[in-house]
């Protein structure tokens, strides 16, 4: 898909969600065998419902619908991020700012994991308290990172 479709299919979804009272997430527009896919992430202070989720899908078919965008066939998919959700963007780890994350990064010639509570996000850097200790970790380090969510399982020792 050309770059200025799916920068208009993006803007789509935001307006949508603006109207709707939610934040985008994450968009991506990925082509599968089956078709293509639009997959808006969405989310909101206290977490989105399923109506929200149905109401910004519903309205924002329409609109694609009514502008016949995409000529072939595609799937609209709208969702939540979920309770454990991936870290991709600096506007992720901010919204993440005092809750449990993982992050894997290199260091060196080695491929570390981290869990801690996510302090601050620096202009380069995040810093993590682990423990006792804090932990600054460098974005370009990072491969990978999402929250944790704590189910609460105490797991009993034998």
């Amino acid at each position: 898909m050309p770059k200025d479709m799916k920068e208009k299919l993006e803007e789509i979804a935001k307006q949508v969600c603006s109207d709707a009272g939610v934040s985008i997430y994450d968009f991506e527009n990925i082509m599968t065998q089956k078709g293509e896919v639009i997959s808006v992430q969405i989310t909101k202070i206290g977490g989105v419902t399923l109506e929200e989720c149905t109401r910004v899908n519903r309205s924002m078919g329409h609109i694609l619908e009514e502008l016949d965008l995409i000529p072939n066939k595609y799937f609209l998919e709208v969702s939540s991020p979920g309770l454990e959700r991936p870290l991709k963007f600096k506007k992720h780890y901010l919204s993440a700012i005092n809750e449990k994350v993982r992050i894997q990064y290199n260091l060196e010639n080695e491929k570390l994991t981290i869990e801690g509570i996510l302090l601050e996000v620096n202009p380069d850097t995040v810093k993590l308290q682990v423990g006792e200790e804090t932990q600054e970790i460098a974005f370009s380090a990072i491969r990978k990172a999402r929250t944790v969510f704590d189910f609460g399982v105490k797991k009993e020792k034998l």
